[in-house]
């Protein structure tokens, strides 16, 4: 895990889920807006798995339990096709609101993550 790329994802998956439950609320249906800032937090999610798979060769070793930072990732990693699914399948203005707390939430497990695999002690 790279502490930047972790803080990145998560002003990303921050302002994706305002920008959702902004028009959520304001009553807009799933749109390519809100969709797409949905599709960018599960990209760098993917990305997120990628480096945590290779950083503990290069000697990035988390601090924490590995098995606790994994389910945390393929939990969030899993969210975003399920949210969009909702939102594709129901159209309406509860789904994009669906789309906004699924990237808050997303935001709050890469925290988790990063103290996971930073912060705690062995």
């Amino acid at each position: 895990m790279i502490e930047w790329f972790t803080w990145l994802q998560i002003a990303v998956a921050t302002a994706a889920g305002l920008l959702c439950l902004t028009l959520g609320l304001a009553g807009r249906a799933p749109a390519d807006l809100t969709l797409g800032a949905t599709l960018l937090v599960e990209v760098l999610l993917i990305g997120q798995l990628l480096v945590s798979l290779f950083a503990p060769a290069t000697g990035n070793v988390p601090t924490g339990s590995v098995l606790e930072y994994y389910v945390y990732l393929v939990s969030a990693i899993i969210l975003p096709p399920a949210a969009a699914f909702w939102a594709l399948v129901e159209r309406n203005r509860w789904s994009t609101v669906v789309l906004g707390v699924t990237d808050l939430s997303i935001a709050v497990m890469l925290y988790r993550m990063n103290e996971i695999w930073f912060v705690q002690l062995a």
